[in-house]
């Protein structure tokens, strides 16, 4: 809503002061809607709001629960192109997404935007090294040669902890094999350190190998038919990789893997709008599934520009996500330039400092809100249905719940991964306590020039995100199973099995402070406390 008094209010404060030249003012004040436009309602965040409970019915339970969404753009009347298994996308950053969180994500059903802020060719052997990833064919960590002693593998074995080793022709993981070692073929102090490595290994005339290109299943089968611990496959005489008989277990853990049609694990791949012309075909060709303009602000000329080679070159056979924004017009603006699925939220992530800094932006929950009704509208008019991304806000579990019920799809997250070992952040101890690296691309850390239309001869006049640390918090799987439980168990509070429920059948209520600290744990000494 425009504020309609604030003319007549400055007409008149302006009119006090002696000094001031009144036919400016006069000019100033007759001009239409000179004044800015203002929101009157309140911007908040998700810490502002709960959801009410809904009828919780006995025959419904967490395992009857469907998390799918969609991730690209489609007709009301058809299945999207792409979809998620889970809600969950990791974001654009130098600090969460590489190859090893996108293989990690994938393996629970989401799926990471492999950061653009590196050269070319290093993206696009990232999303190659995912692509071909094969979960249960491990590439040799520990190789040797001919020459090596049995000093050499308990070297490794106390290093590592790790007694696996393969032999090949120069010691490399895909070289000439010629033998394998595992804890059954060598024992000290029973054999001298001096032991030539060929003395006690077991030659590859007498393994048993799988060739390049089998199925895990038939690894698995051949592991267990000859009572073996680990399978080379090799191509030719050449290692390939290894299978361990110990995988079997965690491969039967990840029912949700997200895969393309060739079996491969999916990935996405964020693109810049200043090189994207020699980016996108290098993506595109090392594999990638979706690409996304990695950008704060997503209302811009650039980013139409960037959709608009896409669609030229590609077609609809290439998807690719834009943004980010925080109100209706703005996501107009990308969905009439053909977007695939719009970011929502400017400046509410954890290390961005972009409100503070340059005043722009909006509370996430009411951008989330504000963006859905507008999608909600477009989809009515023209009978296709976007996808929206919530982007920044998340800080409590249940956040992402809210965000879903709003009318996001999926949520995009930095802070949440950055604490788990897949990311690339390093750890340290501080105080005590473990944490990891987390630094925002508008950092100058992160010297992400292409993303402000610089180079490296003209840096950042100022920043627009922090360096920081995070709270270690382990590994991924065990940190986001607790996550998604968290999300059914409230999706089946608010009567829904599945998203579109959530949106359709959610009730939610603002709360006060004191609301917010009545919902804690209060009045009572916690027992971890110390005295």
């Amino acid at each position: 809503m425009i504020q309609q008094s604030s003319r007549a209010d400055l007409f008149e404060a302006l009119c006090v002061v002696g000094e001031v030249d009144l036919q400016q003012v006069y000019f100033f004040l007759s001009q239409e809607g000179a004044m800015a436009k203002i929101y009157n309602e309140v911007s908040r965040t998700f810490n502002e709001y709960l959801l009410i409970p809904r009828l919780t019915r006995k025959a419904q339970s967490a395992n009857e629960v469907s998390l799918t969404t969609p991730l690209t753009k489609f007709r009301i009347t058809e299945r999207p192109a792409l979809e998620l298994n889970i809600p969950f996308t990791s974001a654009i950053m130098q600090a969460v997404s590489d190859e090893r969180m996108a293989i990690a994500l994938a393996l629970q059903g989401g799926l990471s935007f492999i950061c653009s802020s590196q050269s070319i060719q290093a993206q696009a052997d990232m999303i190659r090294r995912v692509k071909q990833f094969k979960y249960g064919f491990v590439e040799s960590k520990y190789n040797l040669t001919t020459q090596a002693t049995l000093k050499d593998v308990v070297s490794i074995k106390e290093r590592t902890d790790r007694s696996t080793i393969t032999i090949t022709s120069d010691g490399s993981p895909h070289g000439k094999l010629l033998g394998i070692i595992t804890s059954r073929d060598w024992r000290v102090p029973q054999m001298s350190l001096d032991t030539p490595i060929v003395d006690f290994m077991t030659p590859y005339a007498n393994l048993i190998c799988g060739e390049d290109g089998i199925s895990l299943d038939t690894a698995y089968d051949t592991l267990w038919e000859h009572k073996l611990s680990v399978l080379p496959i090799v191509r030719g005489d050449r290692l390939v990789s290894l299978v361990f008989r110990k995988d079997y277990d965690s491969d039967e853990e990840n029912p949700n893997s997200l895969m393309d049609a060739k079996k491969s694990y999916m990935v996405g791949a964020g693109v810049n709008t200043h090189d994207y012309r020699k980016r996108i075909p290098a993506l595109v060709e090392s594999g990638a599934d979706i690409l996304c303009i990695d950008s704060s602000d997503g209302y811009s000329e650039y980013q139409r520009d960037v959709i608009a080679y896409v669609r030229e070159h590609y077609g609809e056979q290439v998807k690719i996500g834009a943004g980010n924004v925080v109100e209706g017009e703005a996501f107009r603006y990308l969905a009439e330039a053909g977007a695939d699925f719009i970011k929502v939220g400017i400046g509410g992530g954890s290390i961005c400092i972009t409100r503070e800094q340059k005043g722009i932006g909006r509370g996430q929950a009411t951008a989330v809100q504000a963006v859905a009704e507008a999608r909600d509208a477009y989809c009515s008019e023209t009978g296709i249905y976007i996808p929206l991304a919530s982007d920044g806000g998340i800080v409590q579990d249940y956040h992402i719940t809210l965000a879903l019920a709003m009318g996001a799809d999926f949520v995009m997250l930095g802070r949440y991964f950055a604490r788990f070992d897949e990311a690339p952040g390093r750890r340290y101890r501080v105080n005590g306590n473990f944490v990891k690296e987390y630094w925002g691309e508008g950092s100058n850390r992160a010297k992400n020039w292409a993303r402000y239309d610089l180079d490296d001869t003209r840096p950042m006049q100022f920043e627009e995100g922090v360096d920081s640390f995070v709270p270690y918090a382990g590994p991924l799987k065990e940190n986001l199973t607790v996550t998604l439980a968290k999300i059914k168990a409230t999706m089946l509070n608010s009567g829904a099995l599945n998203i579109k429920e959530l949106q359709q059948e959610a009730t939610l209520t603002v709360v006060s402070e004191m609301s917010l600290k009545e919902g804690s744990a209060h009045d009572v000494i916690l027992k971890e406390q110390q005295f």
